[in-house]
């Protein structure tokens, strides 16, 4: 993968994840209330939507710098990387509970089918496993 095809992918999965992310807190925010009728997840007093628009948001920054900047290093897909192994072990834990839950419970009724904690542990696995691919290539990633 070339480094200009891994920012532009990375571009596009962080914006992805800070507009639903971002949707998920402006509803909480807004209403007081979790969108998609779920429950809302709290992590030390404030809802995880809010802590998974952080780390998209702080993703994609680092794509634009990568992207428009001249920051385009090795480091910022390490940066990358880390913040997703984050987003990872963040999300995945309310997954967990979310399946134990449902394994307890039954069906519940999910607004997106799955809770959207998924939908987000989804994008950050993505995100993560595009690093290490350009990590381990050894590339630095350049302007395009």
């Amino acid at each position: 993968m070339s480094p200009a095809r891994y920012l532009r992918i990375t571009f596009w999965l962080t914006l992805a994840g800070v507009l639903f992310s971002g949707y998920l807190s402006a509803v909480k925010l807004a209403t007081g209330t979790c969108a998609f009728n779920e429950s809302c997840p709290y992590f030390l007093g404030y809802p995880a939507c809010w802590y998974g628009f952080v780390m998209f948001l702080a993703m994609f920054f680092l794509v634009l710098a990568a992207r428009y900047r001249g920051l385009a290093s090795r480091a910022s897909a390490q940066w990358i990387a880390w913040i997703s192994t984050a987003g990872i072990l963040f999300a995945g834990q309310f997954v967990w509970r979310e399946l134990v839950l449902w394994l307890s419970s039954g069906n519940p009724d999910y607004g997106l089918v799955f809770p959207t904690c998924v939908y987000g542990l989804v994008f950050y696995l993505a995100i993560f496993i595009l690093s290490l691919v350009m990590l381990k290539r050894g590339s630095r990633p350049e302007l395009p």
